[in-house]
């Protein structure tokens, strides 16, 4: 297993027990299915690569309802630790990703659209503007949503949500708060 980036105050502390988490990967696209499913490969390849279970996977059209319905079912079964979509947060009319899933969010992790386009700029440049990555909590799961293209997946992968899933990462991460995520 390779170490993932580790950003400027972070680090990977080897002397740790990995703890894998239980991903679920969700393409969302009018175009896209099983034969060229580019970014959801990627992105379930580098989910098993670091060591988690990959818990899901599948694609859903460009739907609110579809969207909400397989997030909140995968949530409701109780069997994943985080989601993590790709495509649909652009800017287009077809593009409704965040429409559909930040309604459903018990909080927003403003954190994470930041960081992703700081990280997206130095790949991309002012394009990243074009991105309305997101990330929040439902039901005690955390949810990514990735633009979809390669480029992004990776940039969102390996220099975000890797470390933030990996629970030897310091001075933290999520996969320590996973436990508390739904305390009153």
């Amino acid at each position: 297993m390779t170490a993932p980036f580790s950003a400027p105050g972070g680090r990977i502390d080897e002397s740790l027990n990995f703890k894998p988490v239980r991903v679920a990967v969700l393409t969302v696209s009018d175009t896209r299915d099983e034969s060229n499913d580019t970014s959801g490969d990627l992105l379930a390849e580098r989910v098993v690569a670091a060591g988690h279970v990959l818990a899901a996977r599948a694609i859903v059209r460009d739907d609110r309802a579809a969207i909400r319905a397989k997030v909140t079912g995968w949530i409701a079964a109780g069997e994943v630790d985080a989601i993590v979509t790709t495509g649909g947060t652009g800017l287009t009319g077809r593009d409704i990703t965040p429409e559909a899933l930040e309604p459903l969010f018990d909080k927003v992790i403003d954190g994470f659209s930041v960081v992703f386009h700081m990280v997206s700029y130095q790949s991309v440049g002012l394009s990243t503007l074009q991105s309305r990555a997101t990330a929040g909590l439902i039901g005690g799961v955390i949810v990514f949503c990735l633009p979809g293209s390669n480029g992004a997946v990776r940039d969102g992968w390996d220099k975000v949500i890797a470390a933030q899933l990996d629970s030897r990462h310091k001075p933290c991460n999520m996969v320590e708060l996973m436990p508390r995520l739904n305390e009153v």
